[in-house]
């Protein structure tokens, strides 16, 4: 198997982490404010998540915090979005209590967009880091590690 695995431009590949398990490192340098990825995402809807959350996937989805102004009602389901898978190499950036990147939301005809901004410069392989919204979600027994 590959030792690190490139996205398509070749700016950010994902490769083991110390203590972490995979992570998303930078391939070339990001100054605060860059977009590193940017992805689509399949929302969920309450019911959906109680029953992902008895799988593996509830360490890979999203929690979108409210947005100002966005309300359930310009949401595409009847019942309101609780989740979301994103589909992308965002979906494994690890979590850091002083992260080096953050999570945008978008939501457009096209459905919810996730994107991963630089908030601080970062350098060539180092890893990129966000902040977990949902850690009070997960089991006991994951350890979160910084």
């Amino acid at each position: 198997m590959a030792d690190k695995i490139f996205d398509r431009s070749n700016t950010i590949y994902v490769k083991n982490s110390p203590r972490k398990g995979r992570g998303v490192f930078a391939n070339v340098p990001f100054k605060a404010g860059e977009v590193i990825e940017r992805a689509p995402t399949w929302g969920f809807d309450d019911v959906a998540a109680k029953l992902l959350d008895r799988t593996g996937i509830l360490e890979y989805y999203f929690v979108r915090p409210d947005q100002p102004g966005e309300s359930p009602a310009d949401q595409p389901s009847e019942s309101p979005l609780v989740g979301y898978v994103v589909f992308g190499f965002i979906s494994i950036v690890n979590h850091s209590s002083n992260p080096n990147a953050q999570t945008v939301w978008a939501y457009g005809n096209s459905g919810a967009w996730a994107t991963i901004v630089a908030i601080k410069d970062i350098q060539v392989d180092e890893e990129i880091t966000h902040r977990y919204s949902n850690i009070s979600a997960y089991p006991k027994n994951i350890k979160f590690v910084d």
